[in-house]
């Protein structure tokens, strides 16, 4: 194991360190910057950087800091921006072929309230094309590879920001979920991530009034940087204003977490949410977790819930969603995809799915063939599934369930064939346990719980009732604390020297995968 550096000091504590005069922001910068040299060529997770920028910032931020004057709450903390959230003067292609030159004049929203806390800002994170899909892969940067094994998918859609986290590249990072894209890179990398209440964190690129997809939040090492990133991030600003889901709130209030007893919580657990698609290999590592939580909390005790159509809903819903979003621009996205730029910018033949992803090709001709009947009756499942899942905390205070439905696999693959014999429909039907969780739009903390037999990080959702999220991450961190007394449950860490060493085909082979995809069959209609 790499002895510990600046980097891989958490937020907080680096943020003492800064007001001591222990640490300079420069110090802090530098050390990161080396790590992502010496790990990043092994797991490709910062495909975009300006080091002139950063350490300008940095230096900014010391000279302030030196003067005595006031600084901003995340003042000289790197920060990776998801490379879906556009940065003024920094590359922002989201993952995408025609958006390869794609230099932003102005900020996105959530940068924005990052760089105005004093955040530098140290690169974007690799993000599957569009950010679709739980696999982080593209045919401009090729795959993130997990930091325990870059054979091995790092899952997605904030995948770059999970294993920049990771391997101490930084110790926050942005990203954002429409049907687990926070939570199940969190989850195999061994990193925290919170899905806020829908409306928590403002997104004023929203292109759907009211909806529980498009949601964006904090990563980060442990629960209280994510708790004091998610109380920048849901600032309210002019920005703020273009969402209509964006409500009012303190925002400060979340750097702060409530103190929980463990010894007094009242835990619900389910391994599948009611008949969700979940491997035998997960449920066995659960149920050990289970096991060990049932020494550690209150009361321990099933849940009786049933999100088992949910992700029929889901599908529905998400066909409206595409819809919504691509109409405009897909068939010009596909011809100019279909051509080459630059010598310097090869990007491999799309294949028979032209342009657009695959995983967003099938989700929009699904879209065409949907009726406004079929999306009615699943926006009226969703609401009968949201309160049955509400009324959980009539009982319980935190449910908890497994993050992924299966261990980490080889990124080559877009999504598994089959889990355990039984075959994956397409590529939200392997994602059922966090995708429920986005139908019901309750909020949910992605929190690490050691390894799995194969020895990559497991991680549980833990969900509250709406509007809950300042008493959820406290719950997440009482968790955290006791986790971290347990071997076997505390917070795994990559060995970045093992990484350093490493030579792997993230970027070159992984530029292909995209024509080498699953076929993708629609999820039968809502008959609700």
């Amino acid at each position: 194991m790499t002895q510990t550096q600046p980097c891989d000091l958490s937020a907080t504590r680096a943020l003492e360190l800064m007001g001591a005069g222990e640490l300079s922001a420069t110090e802090l910068l530098e050390s990161c910057l080396e790590r992502v040299a010496a790990v990043d060529p092994a797991v490709n997770a910062l495909i975009g950087r300006d080091d002139d920028a950063a350490r300008a910032t940095a230096r900014r931020i010391d000279s302030v800091r030196v003067r005595g004057e006031p600084l901003g709450p995340l003042a000289g903390l790197p920060v990776a921006i998801k490379d879906i959230q556009a940065t003024a003067g920094l590359m922002t292609t989201y993952g995408a072929v025609p958006f390869a030159r794609h230099v932003p004049d102005a900020d996105d929203g959530i940068v924005a309230r990052v760089r105005g806390a004093g955040a530098v800002v140290i690169g974007k994170t690799n993000t599957p094309e569009l950010s679709i899909g739980a696999n982080t892969v593209n045919r401009l940067f090729g795959a993130t590879g997990n930091p325990f094994d870059p054979s091995l998918t790092c899952g997605g859609s904030s995948g770059g920001s999970a294993v920049a986290l990771a391997c101490g590249m930084a110790p926050l990072a942005t990203g954002s979920d429409h049907g687990g894209s926070l939570r199940i890179p969190a989850s195999y990398c061994g990193v925290v991530a919170h899905r806020s209440t829908p409306g928590t964190v403002a997104h004023d690129e929203r292109t759907i009034a009211r909806t529980n997809y498009s949601v964006q939040g904090p990563m980060a090492r442990t629960v209280g940087d994510a708790a004091l990133l998610l109380s920048v991030v849901a600032g309210r600003d002019r920005s703020s204003r273009r969402d209509p889901m964006a409500f009012p709130l303190d925002a400060a209030a979340f750097a702060s977490v409530p103190e929980v007893d463990v010894a007094a919580l009242r835990v619900g657990v389910s391994a599948d949410l009611g008949g969700l698609l979940v491997s035998d290999a997960v449920r066995e590592v659960f149920g050990d977790r289970v096991e060990r939580l049932a020494g550690m909390a209150g009361s321990v005790e099933q849940a009786d819930v049933d999100l088992s159509d949910a992700l029929e809903v889901d599908w529905q819903l998400r066909s409206d969603v595409f819809a919504v979003n691509y109409h405009r621009s897909i068939h010009q996205f596909d011809q100019q995809v279909d051509h080459q730029f630059d010598d310097d910018v090869h990007i491999p033949a799309s294949g028979a799915d032209g342009g657009f992803n695959p995983n967003i090709r099938a989700t929009y001709d699904e879209a065409l063939s949907t009726t406004v009947l079929d999306v009615a009756k699943a926006r009226r499942r969703q609401i009968d599934l949201y309160r049955a899942a509400d009324a959980l905390f009539d009982t319980f205070d935190v449910l908890i369930c497994p993050g992924v439905s299966v261990p980490p696999f080889d990124w080559h693959q877009l999504y598994p064939a089959e889990i355990d014999g039984r075959a994956v429909s397409n590529y939200m039907a392997w994602l059922g346990l966090s995708a429920a969780l986005t139908v019901v739009g309750l909020p949910t903390t992605a929190l690490p719980c050691g390894r799995d037999a194969q020895g990559t990080p497991f991680g549980l959702q833990l969900v509250g009732p709406s509007y809950s999220d300042r008493r959820l991450l406290g719950i997440a961190a009482a968790l955290e604390a006791a986790f971290a007394d347990d071997p076997v449950t505390a917070r795994p860490v990559p060995d970045t020297a093992w990484l350093s060493s490493m030579r792997t085909a993230c970027r070159s082979e992984g530029r292909l995968v995209h024509a080498a995809a699953p076929s993708s069959a629609p999820v039968p209609p809502v008959s609700r």
